[in-house]
């Protein structure tokens, strides 16, 4: 096993202890959530206070820990691509030596099956490097519409019968309706037409 290899497998073990520890965060967090709920429905504010500080905690340790799992993944998948364009170089490098040997002799039949061994080598390295760019990309770049985001966490809130105050276009904002209009306004339009024709 090479240096890269063995740095890609330590990528990879890192990333799952590494979420492990992101699932225990999030499962002391709804410990946390849960006290929190017990502690107000018995009327101990201190209490309450001092689970909800813990279940804050608990979540942006959980976050910060998928942040820097998904880095490494992404790390790991640049790591994979280097292996791999390695491998690929070390076939070409052979391919390349068949390539000398049957030049000298001049044999064009060995020129030939070196020449299509070359070009198999190049179309797998175009597609092994599609392949980890693809994949390169959709593990750092994983977009979430806003609005889904803003629908589920109000949906959540509701649920917890809590009313979400954020900066969040509520439905009947976010299109306003058009009244019809007034007949000054009406008269004040036909007038300037008016005006405009003569």
């Amino acid at each position: 096993m090479s240096g890269l290899e063995k740095a890609l497998f330590n990528l990879k073990f890192t990333a799952k202890q590494i979420n492990r520890q992101a699932n225990k965060a999030g499962q002391a967090e709804k410990s946390e959530k849960d006290k929190l709920k017990k502690a107000i429905q018995q009327g101990h504010p201190d209490i309450a206070k001092i689970n909800a500080e813990n279940a804050i905690r608990k979540q942006n340790e959980k976050l910060n820990l998928l942040k820097l799992a998904s880095k490494i993944d992404a790390v790991a998948s640049r790591v994979q691509t280097a292996v791999t364009m390695r491998q690929v170089t070390g076939s070409m490098t052979n391919v390349v030596r068949g390539m000398d040997q049957a030049m000298k002799a001049m044999d064009l039949e060995k020129i030939s099956a070196v020449m299509d061994r070359f070009e198999t080598q190049f179309e797998d390295l175009d597609v092994a490097t599609g392949y980890y760019e693809s994949a390169t990309a959709s593990a750092t770049a994983v977009a979430t519409p806003q609005e889904d985001v803003d629908r589920l966490m109000n949906q959540v809130a509701d649920e917890a019968g809590i009313e979400l105050k954020q900066e969040m276009k509520s439905p009947e904002e976010a299109t306003p309706v058009k009244s019809n209009p007034t007949e000054v306004e009406e008269d004040g339009l036909g007038e300037r037409l008016r005006a405009l024709r003569s």
